[in-house]
C-alpha cells in the first residue's frame, strides 16, 4: 500500500504540471544490446540464527545482456503514457576458497555464484516538453524483479546447490530527456530511474542517437553507456551490492 501511495502521489503532481501531450496516438518498440561488466558482493548467512553474515565477493564474467520495450503515447489529458521494458541481467563467477553459510548449507571449497537480477520496468509518464529541440518526460515506475541468487559448490565431501528467489519490486522516479539538432536528426539523451523506497537502486543510461524520419514510421539508432546498481538490505531475503555497467547499442521504431 505504501508503494502504491508514493507512485500515485508522484503521478498526481506531474499530471498537474504537464502542459503538453501527444497530439496523436503513438506506439514505440525498441531494444538494446548491452555489454556489461558485473561487480559487487552479496552477504552470506550467519551461522548463528538468521543474522546477516560476511560479504562474499566473486570475479564475475563479462556478459552480453539485453533490453526490449514498448511504449504507448496518447492525447488524453491527465492520463499518463505507459512504457514497459524487460531487462535481462545475469552474472556468474567462481572461486576456490569458499567458506560461508548460505540457505542452510556450509559451502567450503570451490563454488560458483549465479546472480540473476532480471527485471521488468512498468513506467507511467507525462510529456512535459515535446518539440524539435527538447523533449522531457517525467513520471513514476515500478521495477519488478524476477531473478535469483544461486550458489553451487562443495559442501563437505559432496556438492550442493541452493537458491533464493528475488521477486520483490522497487518504486522509482522516472525521467527521460532528449536534446536534438534540428534538421540533422542527431540527438543526445539521458534516461534515469531512481529508487524511492530502495534508495540504493538506480538505472541510468545516456548516449548519442540518430533519428531517421519515414512515411509510416521513424527509426532511431542509439549508442551509449548504462549503469544499473542494486544495493539492498534484506530484499527478498538477500542483502547485496551489485553493479552492472557498460556500453550499449540499440534501435527504436516509432509508429
Amino acid at each position: 500500500m505504501k508503494k502504491t501511495l508514493i507512485a500515485t502521489a508522484l503521478l498526481g503532481m506531474l499530471s498537474v504540471s504537464s502542459a503538453q501531450a501527444a497530439t496523436v496516438l503513438g506506439f514505440k518498440v525498441g531494444g538494446d544490446v548491452w555489454q556489461t561488466d558485473a561487480s559487487g558482493s552479496f552477504n552470506a548467512d550467519s551461522n548463528i540464527g538468521h543474522a546477516t553474515g560476511p560479504a562474499q565477493t566473486y570475479n564475475y564474467d563479462s556478459k552480453t545482456q539485453g533490453s526490449v520495450w514498448i511504449a504507448l503515447e496518447h492525447p488524453i489529458p491527465l492520463v499518463p503514457n505507459i512504457k514497459i521494458r524487460e531487462n535481462r541481467l545475469e552474472a556468474s563467477g567462481s572461486k576456490s576458497d569458499t567458506d560461508f553459510f548460505y540457505n542452510g548449507f556450509n559451502f567450503a571449497g570451490e563454488s560458483t555464484a549465479y546472480n540473476e537480477l532480471s527485471n521488468t520496468d512498468f513506467v507511467l509518464y507525462y510529456e512535459i516538453l515535446d518539440n524539435d529541440v527538447v523533449s522531457l518526460d517525467l513520471g513514476a515506475a515500478y521495477k519488478q524483479m524476477h531473478g535469483s541468487l544461486r550458489i553451487d559448490g562443495e559442501v563437505g565431501d559432496s556438492r550442493a546447490a541452493t537458491q533464493r528467489d528475488i521477486d520483490s519490486g522497487v518504486v522509482m522516479a522516472y525521467g527521460n530527456a532528449q536534446v536534438g539538432v534540428p534538421g540533422l536528426g542527431l540527438f543526445v539523451f539521458a534516461d534515469v530511474l531512481l529508487g524511492i523506497d530502495e534508495s540504493g537502486v538506480h538505472d541510468y543510461s545516456a548516449g548519442l542517437g540518430w533519428e531517421f524520419d519515414g512515411v509510416a514510421l521513424d527509426t532511431s539508432i542509439r549508442v551509449g553507456y548504462r549503469d544499473f546498481s542494486f544495493d539492498v538490505d534484506r530484499f527478498s531475503s538477500t542483502t547485496q551490492d551489485m553493479q552492472f555497467k557498460g556500453a550499449f547499442a540499440g534501435i527504436e521504431l516509432a509508429f
